[in-house]
């Protein structure tokens, strides 16, 4: 079983191997006449993904002894009365969130939403959504979870049209799996008009404008989020910005600082080559 660190550190290498060689612009721009049947297909997409198929996925990454624990939370589920299930449910999103596997945590914070209808239910279940989607390399399950998110979010958003949290989280996924990116940087246009030092908005539109070749206001997203929460992914980052701009000093400053901050061999090595490329 991966440990929370691990994968971590699996994913900024990933992130790296990603980024730091080629900036893809998928989502940003799509070719003429994709558009057409996206909507009908993600929506028998999402019917194709369930909590029990992302539960039997998950469990293949899990110790016996965890795998067995989940397991036995299943079955208690299933003879629970009405005043219990929730509880239930509630144990078995925590366990899956525990081993760092959000879809089918996701999936039961849905549920208890569903029978809620609590604000805080219908975004937790949307942000374990988001993170299902951004993690899955499952090109079938992935827009699948797109759209669980984007309907957990707007159902929080009907209960609390003003959230900048849900209106983030929307705003991500828009951008993320649909044929209408802007319409996803408009609300976080929206939230960093509100709040200009939110993180998560910042560190999206951030990525969003690497992604379409806009690369100074990467920049200045990048060091909104940095002044606040000096992560090593957005040094790391703001590096990629500065170097995609011909800055030179600056990105070797940026990827030298997200190295020693990320303090890792397999990070290290990506940066390292990268700074002697700058270097020459």
């Amino acid at each position: 079983m991966l440990k929370g660190k691990q994968i971590a550190v699996i994913g900024l290498v990933v992130l790296l191997m990603g980024l730091l060689f080629s900036l893809d612009i998928k989502g940003l721009v799509k070719e003429e006449g994709q558009h057409a049947g996206e909507g009908a297909e993600a929506a028998t997409q999402v019917a194709s993904i369930s909590l029990e198929s992302v539960s039997e996925a998950g469990k293949q990454n899990l110790s016996s002894n965890m795998s067995q624990q989940i397991t036995d939370l299943e079955s208690q589920l299933k003879k629970a009365d009405a005043s219990n299930k929730a509880g239930v449910q509630r144990q078995l999103a925590e366990k899956w969130n525990d081993v760092n596997i959000p879809a089918p945590s996701a999936f039961y914070y849905e549920a208890i939403a569903q029978s809620s209808n609590g604000y805080p239910d219908w975004l937790k279940a949307g942000d374990l959504f988001t993170s299902a989607y951004q993690m899955s390399s499952d090109s079938l399950a992935q827009p699948a979870l797109v759209q669980k998110a984007i309907s957990s979010y707007q159902k929080a958003l009907e209960l609390q049209p003003e959230s900048l949290e849900a209106k983030t989280g929307l705003g991500v996924a828009y951008v993320s799996g649909t044929p209408n990116p802007m319409q996803g940087i408009q609300l976080l246009l929206e939230v960093v008009k509100k709040d200009p030092e939110n993180i998560n908005a910042n560190m999206n539109l951030g990525l969003f404008s690497m992604k379409s070749g806009q690369f100074a206001k990467a920049v200045d997203r990048f060091k909104t989020v940095i002044a606040k929460e000096p992560k090593p992914e957005t040094w790391l980052y703001l590096a990629m910005a500065y170097e995609n701009l011909g800055d030179k000093e600056n990105a070797i400053a940026a990827y030298t600082k997200g190295k020693e901050l990320a303090a890792d061999p397999s990070v290290d090595r990506l940066v390292e080559q990268k700074l002697q490329e700058l270097r020459k």
